[in-house]
């Protein structure tokens, strides 16, 4: 089949449009916390359910100290921190500009990347870096009033637009410390262990999922809200969000876009799975009756511009 590799990439961009849409209902009934602590134990159900049947072992097989303390790493940076912004921010500002806001995940892993690993930047990347948020700036600014003295204001609360930026900002960097736990997850692997090989990514994303899951639990602990747990998974709306989000993102979404790179460059795969800020913003407008003015629909295609630089 023609373009086969395209057509999963597009599919992996509306699968992640339903996560958003799924994600800011389960935020809202649930709260960003609890969603959170069930969607990461959805995620270690499935993922260990997968690596079982394949692998014959749910747990990641192979592994060595520095894949666990990179991975686990990665979890809670791109995890705890990147998504508990993100959930945050669909309940403060909604899914739409929240995905807006992920844009910046590219340009936060090209400079982590020429930190820590020492990968170069070049000058397209530099460009998608003033593109992205030159997009995002036409998306949350307006022209200021003559009451407040300054020439551009945020049209959106400050609170979600800092959430928003540490949403983008975790997701970067934890991908980032994923890649440097999946280089050392590689070497320990034996020559002729096709099945763990091509797991890989899955395995790696289960350790995440256990820092995350982790993670969250503990913050429940400390803000004494295990009460609210059994609360929210009474809500049947709630529920039905949370697992759609887990299902289109964590579960189907990693699958299909693994499966993406198979068949066509990783640059152009990657591109197409990052429309999920331009797809959302008609269901948005649909579903949750958002105004959507024109200046918002152009920046967001811009910040997609930008952050398909990274890639191309």
């Amino acid at each position: 089949m023609h373009y086969l590799g395209e057509t999963i990439s597009l599919v992996v961009a509306f699968s992640w449009t339903i996560t958003a849409l799924c994600s800011e209902v389960a935020s809202k009934r649930l709260g960003a916390l609890q969603l959170n602590v069930i969607r990461m134990l959805l995620s270690l159900c499935l993922l260990g359910g997968t690596l079982w049947i394949f692998t014959g072992s749910p747990i990641p097989q192979y592994t060595n100290a520095e894949t666990w303390i990179w991975l686990l790493l990665s979890g809670l940076v791109g995890y705890v921190f990147g998504d508990y912004c993100l959930f945050n921010s669909y309940i403060l500002i909604g899914s739409r500009f929240g995905q807006l806001f992920m844009t910046l995940a590219p340009p936060t892993a090209a400079f982590a990347s020429w930190i820590m690993l020492g990968e170069r930047l070049h000058l397209q990347a530099w460009i998608g870096m003033v593109v992205t948020l030159t997009g995002i700036g036409m998306s949350v600014l307006s022209k200021g009033n003559k009451e407040s003295h300054h020439k551009v204001a945020l049209k959106l609360p400050l609170k979600g637009v800092l959430f928003g930026i540490g949403a983008g900002v975790g997701q970067g960097l934890g991908l980032v410390l994923s890649k440097l736990g999946m280089n050392y997850y590689k070497t320990g692997v034996p020559a002729g262990m096709d099945a763990v090989d091509d797991l890989l990514p899955f395995a790696s994303t289960f350790i995440r999922a256990i820092a995350g899951s982790l993670g969250f639990l503990c913050i429940m602990a400390l803000q004494k809200e295990f009460h609210t747990l059994p609360v929210a998974l009474r809500d049947g709306k709630g529920m039905k969000a949370a697992i759609g989000a887990t299902l289109t993102g964590p579960f189907i979404g990693v699958s299909l876009s693994l499966m993406a790179v198979q068949y066509t460059e990783a640059g152009i795969a990657s591109t197409l799975m990052a429309l999920t800020p331009v797809l959302i913003i008609w269901p948005a407008h649909i579903l949750f009756k958002q105004e959507v003015k024109p200046l918002e629909i152009v920046g967001a295609i811009i910040s997609v511009i930008g952050a398909s630089l990274f890639f191309l």
